[in-house]
């Protein structure tokens, strides 16, 4: 089988975007492993104090990149995502084959450059990352770890003159809190990858659903909605199916967003002052303008950036119908997750599980 992306190009391509224009010094980034390091461990203590939650794959690990580092782990975690559907997508590319004139080779490699330009440009704006996607046997050493890119940390630092023992700890509670739900929350990864695998299953590179997905963006123009509103590209072309699954995927992305967020800010208000600062000025810096902002608008990271909101409306609504421990039934199992439109609207969500209280038998 052939692979239907350059994953080669992908790297090259991603690397050369990302490439800062100041590296830091040997001596910049063992400084920076030294604070992450400690600031992780401390985060995963204060974490699950305010959470409840214990991870079940042991002690957090931090690990310091680089923009080509966090490229070589992101096109791998990509790769490993795209096994189980890249054997059906090329057997469909292949009955097509003759059917479509432009060569396979070249839809490699053109693949292989639009994934590379996305990456590279998002290398430039991530701070910090847990990717649940490898966790897997190969190479265990590599798993399960808490990103920190290095650059851009040390860039908004000194951008925003943030205090960076405060501004790196709040980081840390930030990427910590998404392992934690993802490594305490028994079902959640396999759930979350389910859906993913859903989504991927379903595409289909055929010319007739590429004219079926504009047919809907029209209608979606025409009752005055954004069609990329709902996760950019990936939402537009996909199918009814494929458009369930994106839903229920950014349900869950919003509550564990927001659900972070207000962690972030919560585990640590006496031993970070700046919390507020630091929220408000990337709130701000999410806030994008020109070619930025239609790049994010495209690749579904405009939905990205809502979800913190949304999320952390949820969240606060239902806290403040039932505290916390009516806001814990979300981690009961996947029937209790909110949908879109229970993320949106929250008291949807509370009357559902409300009704669950009340049908219940009286102990005893």
């Amino acid at each position: 089988m052939t692979d239907l992306i350059a994953w080669d190009t992908a790297t090259q391509v991603a690397r050369r975007v990302a490439s800062p224009r100041t590296p830091l010094t040997d001596y910049e980034m063992r400084s920076l492993e030294q604070d992450f390091e400690a600031m992780t461990a401390q985060a995963e203590r204060l974490v699950e104090l305010e959470t409840g939650l214990r991870s079940q794959f042991g002690p957090a690990r931090a690990r310091v990149a680089d923009r080509a580092q966090w490229v070589d782990v992101n096109v791998a975690s990509f790769q490993r995502l795209l096994r189980p559907v890249m054997a059906k997508l090329s057997e469909r590319m292949s009955a097509k084959r003759g059917l479509s004139p432009v060569p396979m080779s070249v839809t490699r490699q053109l693949a292989g450059t639009e994934l590379g330009l996305v990456l590279g440009w998002m290398s430039g704006r991530v701070l910090g990352q847990y990717d649940q996607l490898l966790i897997e046997d190969e190479r265990p050493e590599d798993q399960d770890m808490v990103y920190y890119i290095g650059p851009n940390v040390v860039g908004v630092e000194r951008r925003y003159g943030f205090a960076p023992a405060e501004f790196r700890l709040w980081l840390a509670l930030h990427e910590v809190t998404h392992r934690m739900q993802f490594t305490g929350v028994p079902w959640l990864r396999a759930h979350f990858l389910g859906l993913v695998e859903r989504t991927l299953a379903g595409l289909d590179p055929d010319p007739k659903a590429l004219m079926a997905a504009l047919r809907r963006s029209a209608d979606s123009i025409r009752a005055g909605r954004n069609p990329l509103d709902e996760g950019g590209l990936a939402a537009l072309f996909a199918g009814p199916e494929q458009h369930a699954a994106i839903q229920e995927i950014g349900g869950l992305m919003s509550l564990l967003e927001g659900h972070g967020d207000i962690v972030m800010n919560r585990a640590a208000t006496d031993l970070i002052p700046g919390a507020p600062l630091f929220a408000r000025t990337l709130h701000e810096r999410r806030q994008q303008r020109g070619v930025a902002r239609v790049a994010s608008v495209l690749l579904g990271l405009d939905a990205k950036m809502r979800q913190y909101e949304q999320g952390e409306r949820f969240v606060t609504a239902v806290e403040a119908a039932g505290g916390r421990e009516l806001f814990s039934k979300v981690w009961s199992g996947p029937e209790w997750l909110p949908g879109w439109g229970e993320i949106r609207s929250p008291q949807l969500w509370i009357d559902r599980a409300s009704r669950d209280r009340a049908d219940r038998p009286p102990i005893g």
